[in-house]
């Protein structure tokens, strides 16, 4: 992983000019990698420290840093980095989970691996802000400037971990008045990476927020299946539906029985075919 993620490095844009380059990008790129790795805001700290006492680090032995930079340092060279240019790790990680049969591991409901949507708040301020921020507007007149991302993961009933792919950034896109919105986003990372994990057999997952037409259209365009929270405020015609045809036997209901060790525990499940998604005369029939 760390050697794919130098080759990335490698292509990251160097602002620097002249002979002020005391610190090569690899090294810059390695510490940045190295800090969230660790997840401690303190490791370049530690590092340094022990580099001067003991003369070795494991910034070194664990990342293969050189020398290792200053936090500001490091601030001062990524922001002028897309987060785009490390993409490509992603593709090699799953490359090489499939490769090792350990995707095999996380197959699910009808063999598919599942793959969860959902969108996640990583900054926030009424101060500080740039070009790429949303705005809150609140009632008394101040504004909370904040960046938000969709941030797709495989996930595995029973398993403790996720595999990440790459995440899809909710921020003003060029030429539209409009703010982005977490269900764009969610349609720009379906047209860009559906047909690359397609063959891979996946299943979208979503709460209430995705389960609308335009994504579940999309969804299936794509050639993927999905499973959406569906929720009775929002989907008045689909539960409208479900009602009538419950009061004439219309759906199935199966009940399972299951011991866990200490008590049974029964579970019921109801659900019919084919029931429109929304009000309309090209309304999608899905499976509730």
């Amino acid at each position: 992983m760390v050697e794919s993620l130098k080759l990335s490095i490698q292509l990251f844009p160097d602002k620097r000019t002249g002979s002020n380059k005391q610190y090569s990008f690899e090294d810059v790129g390695l510490g940045a990698f190295a800090l969230f790795f660790t997840q401690s805001p303190s490791f370049l700290v530690f590092q340094q420290a022990m580099q001067k006492k003991k003369g070795c680090n494991n910034a070194h032995s664990l990342f293969g840093v050189e020398q290792i930079p200053s936090d500001n340092h490091i601030r001062d060279l990524m922001d002028e980095v897309a987060p785009s240019y490390l993409f490509s790790v992603f593709g090699y990680i799953i490359d090489k989970l499939k490769a090792m049969a350990y995707l095999e591991t996380f197959r699910s409901y009808n063999g598919n691996l599942l793959c969860t949507l959902d969108g996640t708040q990583y900054f926030s301020s009424q101060k500080i802000h740039c070009q790429n921020c949303n705005t809150k507007e609140h009632k008394n007149g101040t504004t909370t400037y904040y960046h938000t991302a969709i941030t797709p993961v495989f996930v595995s009933p029973g398993k403790d971990q996720v595999i990440s792919l790459p995440p899809e950034f909710i921020t003003p896109q060029d030429g539209n008045i409009k703010q982005d919105c977490e269900n764009a986003a969610a349609k720009r990372w379906l047209n860009q990476y559906a047909p690359v994990y397609k063959k891979l057999g996946i299943t979208i997952l979503g709460d209430d927020l995705y389960c609308k037409q335009p994504i579940t259209s999309l969804i299936h365009e794509q050639g993927l299946s999905f499973i959406l929270v569906c929720k009775p405020d929002s989907h008045k015609t689909l539960y409208q539906w479900v009602e009538e045809l419950q009061a004439i036997g219309g759906v199935q209901t199966v009940v399972q029985k299951n011991w866990t060790g200490k008590t049974h525990q029964i579970d019921t499940y109801r659900f019919v075919n084919g029931v429109p998604i929304r009000d309309s005369e090209d309304a999608q029939d899905v499976n509730w």
